[in-house]
């Protein structure tokens, strides 16, 4: 049975990397371009750096590499925080830019984006012990509590509009530069909720357990894609590819790897 077994795994195997090698047959082939991707490195699972080893992985790391392969590109990333990032790749600076990048029409007046690799929900993030309020209701009902959010983005718009009253200066709203800051005030108390889309919630949640859970109701749905330059010729190509990826497979493999089978260190 086990050799069997092994036969069969090894002729599926063998089968996909067929299918996956016709389908990038007819993908277009970018004949070796570099390709310069802005990252900011602290979305996780999506990209961030791994506690265990230092280096710079994620979802979206391994979806461009089989971006890469599918189109003959080779990539190279550049670190850059998400308020300058938008900016950068709209003026040219970038060739692409990823980090969990929502889709959104303010955002297309300035960058052009790919198809969509992925939907997620908007979640309150807030630390484990937490007994005060479990929805979004009891959040905005006590003004003593506060969130932490990074200004334009999704997260700091539903709070806004979603949680609390639609004063974008409202003071319940304390402002981080990344996420990543913004996480840390939420261990350390200084906020006592952080909006996040499900992903980069599940993502905490799964890496510290024991700091940190989701609760309520999602907030909205939001879908994720690359950002290019406008104009950018490498739209089309990309979206070939994200559709290759989502026919073979690929993409349920990868949330499968980052979403179920991934260890965070401590």
């Amino acid at each position: 049975m086990r050799s069997f077994l092994s036969a069969a795994a090894g002729l599926f195997a063998l089968t996909s990397v067929l299918a996956s090698t016709a389908q990038a047959a007819d993908l277009p082939d970018l004949k070796g371009k570099e390709v310069v991707v802005a990252t900011e490195n602290a979305y996780p699972p999506l990209q961030f750096v791994d506690p265990k080893t230092g280096d710079a992985v994620g979802w979206e790391y391994d979806a461009m590499a089989e971006i890469a392969k599918r189109l003959n590109m080779t990539v190279s990333y550049e670190n850059i925080s998400w308020d300058a990032m938008i900016p950068a790749v709209s003026r040219g600076e970038y060739e692409a830019g990823m980090t969990g990048i929502t889709i959104r029409e303010d955002r297309a007046q300035q960058v052009d984006f790919s198809a969509p690799y992925m939907r997620s929900e908007m979640l309150m993030l807030v630390a484990a012990d937490e007994d005060r309020f479990a929805n979004a209701r009891d959040f905005a009902a006590d003004e003593d509590l506060l969130i932490g959010a990074q200004p334009g983005t999704t997260p700091f718009y539903v709070a806004v509009y979603d949680v609390l009253d639609g004063d974008e200066a409202n003071p319940r709203i304390k402002l981080f530069e990344t996420i990543g800051a913004a996480i840390q005030a939420l261990r350390a108390g200084d906020v006592d909720m952080v909006l996040t889309d499900s992903t980069g919630g599940n993502g905490y949640v799964a890496a510290y357990p024991d700091t940190f859970k989701l609760v309520g109701e999602p907030l909205g749905t939001e879908d994720f894609g690359f950002i290019f330059p406008k104009g950018s010729n490498l739209v089309e190509p990309f979206d070939a590819a994200i559709a290759s990826m989502k026919a073979d497979g690929t993409l349920d493999a990868l949330n499968k790897k980052w979403f179920v089978d991934y260890s965070f260190g401590q």
